[in-house]
């Protein structure tokens, strides 16, 4: 079996891929301190309990917090007697080109909803992920990335109003019932949720225009469902498209050997 990893500045997710599906999706909190052996008890765990039986024989790894990848590498290596794969590094190879200036280093999280987005719905997207940053990456006709724009994420906006102002409250995000708040959280909650539908709709309609050509708009992450409800922003919502391209660049490697 195959254990996908993606660790992102907020939450690291596990899923593991049986040969025809992602039979189970574990999510926990990303900490540089934790250690192999808090990962395998952890992982062992959730496996019992789930009754997959199956012992893991490869790993691929995305990470932005490059401080984690030490120990995913070692639980790789202990537990599983794996060499993981870990994608940026020179040894992954990818199935598409990546086009940007010369010495610049695109996350991984990126080229791998980049390689998802391209073999799932072809090429000329827009993949909007709304993580601890809210992404927008442009996938060309042949599934090259050509760069993109990287805006503050939804929750992060939010704890910076709370931690600049000492007058506003922490909330948690969601729709309003108007846009014209009547207390200090429906303003708040107003302002970012519409703030982001207008941010999420401009920037892709600039993007369409700087193509000029029709493009999907690809939307992912947790809070991708809460604008999709109100406004049509995307084209489609694709939950596990990051662990999808986890796994189609591990097959690519794997055929390459």
């Amino acid at each position: 079996m195959l254990l996908t990893i993606d660790c992102g500045n907020t939450n690291t997710v596990f899923s593991i891929w049986d040969g025809t599906r992602f039979c189970a999706t574990w999510r926990m909190a990303t900490d540089t301190q934790r250690t192999a052996d808090e990962y395998y008890v952890w992982l062992s765990t959730l496996k019992a309990f789930q009754k997959i039986e199956q012992d893991v024989s490869h790993v691929i790894i995305s990470s932005t917090v490059p401080r984690v990848v030490f120990n995913l590498r070692v639980l790789s290596d202990r537990y599983f007697n794996a060499r993981p794969l870990v994608v940026g590094k020179p040894e992954c190879r990818l199935p598409v080109d990546v086009r940007v200036d010369l010495g610049t280093q695109v996350g991984p999280d990126r080229l791998v909803n980049t390689v998802a987005g391209f073999d799932r719905y072809g090429g000329n997207l827009i993949v909007v992920d709304f993580g601890t940053a809210t992404t927008f990456d442009v996938v060309d006709d042949d599934g090259a990335y050509i760069g993109g724009v990287i805006a503050p994420g939804v929750n992060l906006s939010l704890a910076a109003l709370h931690q600049a102002a000492a007058a506003l409250p922490h909330v948690d995000i969601s729709k309003p019932q108007s846009v014209i708040g009547t207390n200090t959280v429906a303003c708040m909650q107003s302002g970012v949720f519409w703030g982001y539908v207008g941010l999420v709709r401009e920037i892709c309609a600039r993007i369409k225009a700087e193509r000029e050509r029709p493009m999907k708009i690809i939307s992912t992450g947790g809070l991708a469902p809460l604008f999709q409800q109100t406004e049509a922003l995307f084209d489609t919502y694709d939950e596990d498209l990051t662990m999808h391209g986890l796994r189609i660049i591990h097959d690519y490697n794997t055929e390459q050997r």
